[in-house]
């Protein structure tokens, strides 16, 4: 193995993409998925690849600074990937403090860690991904991008942007060899079911109401999880230390509007009447502090590096359900929280 990268929060939605996606294209990369395994995070989104030679698993907690360095030590890593995050915006609402110990504390542990073992740094790179939510809230004109001042709206945005400027300041301070993107809403498979999409899918599937915020009028820049991780990659690669990198999709939805859409798409592949699932769409109490719009300017990653998003929509849309409809299984392992069964089966009875 010529690299050893460490990709923290790797069983979870976009990290298990970004581990697979490393695994098969980098055989040559030791990549070592460090998850701690919460509600979010799930080995059975990687079976395909976790018996590859080039892949490690360890169950961490980026939390404990101890665990962390023990990581860090035995494998030596060269590059770090840090996805590791707590990340529902209701879930910071009611519970803000998990959001400070893993996005903030989890954040230096790590780069602290990347401080002591890299007394050479060339070749070194620590990339850290963080969220468009970070720069608050658009009216109905204008995108955000690199140069847009910070101004969090949630617990989850504030802890988010703390790390981002940890992150600088490490760069600044220490040199670290570090760089930062901030990418817009990701849907796709493997998604945890409390998001918008998958959510939606499900209840579509089972008939039960689609919760829809205040009047579906907020708006979200929608971007295709396997072209993130194509992003990522050329970040990781490419990207210039001390820089951020916006990632989006260049694709604007109201909220309602992506789901009647979703509910179209449904109609079709279950064979239903025209406006069936449509019926579901119930309006509920907005979400407090809910931003209207985000929207990213991808302009600087697309011009410097070449990156730009593969899928439209509607296609990676079609992709994501049928996904959900061909892994039953799959969705009620993680409804029911036998996903834990399989971390215990898989990994410590061997």
């Amino acid at each position: 193995m010529n690299r050893s990268v460490l990709i923290t929060g790797g069983a979870g939605f976009i990290g298990s993409h970004v581990v697979r996606h490393f695994v098969k294209k980098y055989p040559s990369y030791l990549v070592v998925n460090a998850d701690k395994l919460t509600y979010a995070g799930n080995l059975q989104n990687l079976i395909d690849i976790e018996k590859s030679d080039n892949y490690r698993f360890e169950r961490t907690d980026i939390v404990d600074e101890t665990a962390v360095d023990e990581l860090f030590e035995k494998y030596k890593f060269d590059g770090v990937i840090h996805l590791a995050a707590e990340s529902h915006v209701d879930r910071s609402i009611s519970a803000p403090r998990e959001f400070v110990y893993t996005n903030i504390i989890g954040t230096v542990n790590l780069l602290n860690a990347s401080r002591r073992i890299w007394t050479d740094t060339a070749g070194k790179v620590f990339y850290h991904i963080s969220t468009d939510e970070v720069y608050g809230s658009l009216g109905p004109e204008g995108y955000f991008t690199e140069n847009t001042p910070y101004d969090p709206r949630s617990p989850y945005s504030a802890s988010k942007a703390s790390s981002d400027h940890f992150v600088r300041a490490y760069f600044n301070t220490y040199h670290l060899p570090a760089v930062i993107s901030n990418c817009s809403n990701n849907y796709g498979p493997n998604q945890f079911p409390e998001k918008l999409i998958p959510l939606a899918i499900n209840n579509i599937k089972t008939g039960k109401k689609i919760p829809v915020y205040g009047k579906g009028h907020n708006i979200r820049d929608w971007l295709y999880v396997e072209d993130h991780a194509r992003a990522i990659d050329i970040i990781f690669h490419r990207g210039v230390h001390g820089e951020t990198y916006n990632i989006g999709g260049n694709n604007e939805w109201r909220n309602i509007d992506l789901i009647n859409l979703l509910c179209e798409l449904m109609d079709k592949k279950l064979g239903r009447k025209e406006g069936e699932s449509a019926k579901l769409i119930t309006y509920v109490k907005d979400r407090a502090g809910h931003d209207l719009r985000y929207s990213i300017d991808s302009t600087k990653i697309n011009k410097e590096l070449g990156w730009s998003p593969a899928h439209n929509f509607r296609e990676g849309l079609s992709k994501t359900i049928d996904w959900y409809l061909n892994n039953e299984k799959w969705l009620l392992n993680v409804l029911s929280g036998d996903y834990e069964k399989y971390y215990e089966e898989q990994y410590l009875r061997r």
